[in-house]
Parts: C-alpha cells; structure tokens; sequence
C-alpha cells in the first residue's frame, strides 16, 4: 500500500502543482480568448441586445478598412523606432554596469525607475518635452538652427515622441535584464581578453553578446510583443483622444480597438475582430522571429 502511494505520489504531484496555473489560466485567459472569438462572429453592439450572428464579415470589413491598415503600419514603425534603439542602449548600460563601479546599487536602481513610474506622468512630461511653442526639445534644437516642430501633427514626428517615451520607459528594465545575464559569464574570459589587450568594445562584441544570446532572444521577443500593443503612450500623447491624431497619423493596433470597442459606436464583434487579428500578427512575428534566430543560431 505504502508502495502504491509512494508512486502515486510521485506521478501526480508534479501535476497537482502546475494544476493551480492552469486553473487560473483557464477561468482568466482561455475562456475569454474563446468567448471573444464567439463575439467576433456576431454583430454585438453595447447599444443593442440583439447580437446577430454575421459569421467572419466582421473581419472581412476589418481587411478592408484603411483604418486598420494605417494602425497596423504605426504600430510596426514605432515598434523598430522604440524596439532596436531600447536593447541597443540596454546592452550598452548593462555592460558599463557589469564593470566595477562605486554606488552599483543606487544606479540599478536608478535604471528601473522609469519602469515604475505612472505612464500617465511620463505622458505628460514628454508632452511638455515635447511640446511646439515652449517644449525643451524644440528649444535645444533652435540652437542647430532647426525651427520649431509640431511634434503630435507629422507622423514621423509623433511617431519619434512616443518612441522615446517607451525607450526611456523600458530601456532600464532590459539593461537589468542583460546585466543579470551578464554575471553568470565567466569572469575568467574577460581577464584573458584584457591579457590580450582588448578593448572594453571587444568584449562586448566578442565575449558578452555571444554569451548572453539567449537572453538578447527572449528581450527581443518580449518586446516585440510588447510593442505590437502600445496603447498608453500614443493614447495620451494624443490628450486622450483615440484617434492617434487629427490624420490617425501615430494610431496603433491597440488604440483602433479602443476606438471600436469603447468609443462612440461600442461595436464590440467589430472591436474582437481586431483583438483576433492583433494575436494573429503578434504570433506571426513571434514565429518570423524564432526562424530568424533559429537560423542565426545554425550559422
């Protein structure tokens, strides 16, 4: 008896430990992803109790609307504005942080405050930042002689504002991210480079990066997932309005749904049909990604 329940035990107490997860997994991320997909199909509106049932026309409406093609391609460019910009200079911090130098602490700790602070807070400033008649950017570049810019009218001009919200936001977690990477390189590779006279950019390039690619891999898919539903930060640089701007010039995939599900029409299947086909992209790139890497890895 003793026997039976040792190996019970030891068959299925690794399941009843993972079990709570997908417990939760089920009731607070499977069903509503099935249950959006059922409204999807209909035509369900806030404004009505009726849902029609209209099969996949909500999302032949959705492949033909500019609307959500422009969203899909500002989204796209802010994400290689904010995305490559932010690991570069995370790699870069975590690499001067990896070396010895006195405060260590107070500077990691410095670099995931940007992280914690309010999005909300960070808008505002950077609208200031950025703003046309009296913003500290448009002041520093008068003195190259450049004139002042209408950051939230053009659209590489907004797009390049809120990159550099999210940049400033989350370069400090990636570089913490890389830093923790870097402490399990063996400290033994570094001396030998600095024997052999490399430079401290030699060891980036040649020890550390290749020792923390996985980690540069998983920060590279984060991010992209990431970036493929900004809705904060274009949400508020626009003072709110879910539009992206007076021309839709900086509104993304996140910000159209928002538009859709809880502006003025509350059109609820519509608005699912566009969460649908964001999940299809963000998988698409994520797949496009790991064939990527997967083929870096083999060369």
């Amino acid at each position: 008896m003793k026997a039976w329940l040792h190996k019970a035990d030891v068959k299925a107490s690794p399941y009843l430990y993972i079990a709570p997860f997908f417990l939760l997994f089920g009731v607070l991320g499977a069903y509503p992803l099935v249950y959006t997909a059922w409204v999807s199909l209909h035509d369900w509106s806030l404004l009505s109790d009726t849902h029609t049932y209209i099969g996949l026309q909500n999302y032949s409406d959705l492949l033909q609307d500019d609307h959500f093609w422009n969203a899909l391609r500002n989204t796209a460019q802010i994400w290689v504005l904010s995305t490559v910009p932010q690991l570069v200079f995370a790699l870069v911090l975590a690499h001067i942080l990896n070396n010895r130098l006195r405060g260590q602490t107070l500077f990691r700790i410095g670099l995931l405050l940007p992280n914690v602070t309010s999005v909300a807070a960070v808008a505002i400033i950077f609208g200031q930042l950025f703003g046309r008649d009296y913003g500290m950017v448009n002041w520093v570049l008068g003195f190259f002689g450049i004139g002042h810019i209408d950051w939230q009218a053009g659209t590489a001009s907004s797009q390049i504002a809120i990159s550099a919200m999210i940049i400033w936001r989350w370069t400090g977690y990636n570089a913490l991210i890389y830093l923790a990477a870097m402490q399990a390189v063996p400290e033994s590779l570094y001396e030998a480079a600095t024997l052999d006279g490399a430079s401290s950019l030699q060891k980036l390039t040649r020890i550390t990066i290749p020792s923390i690619r996985p980690t540069i891999i998983f920060t590279v898919i984060v991010s992209t997932i990431g970036g493929m539903q900004v809705l904060a930060e274009p949400l508020l640089f626009g003072n709110g309005g879910n539009t992206g701007g007076s021309d839709r010039q900086f509104q993304t995939l996140a910000e159209y749904l928002y538009e859709k599900g809880f502006g003025s029409q509350y059109d609820f299947g519509y608005a699912s049909a566009t969460a649908w086909m964001m999940f299809l992209v963000i998988v698409l790139i994520a797949a496009l990604n790991f064939l990527l890497i997967r083929r870096i890895r083999r060369a």
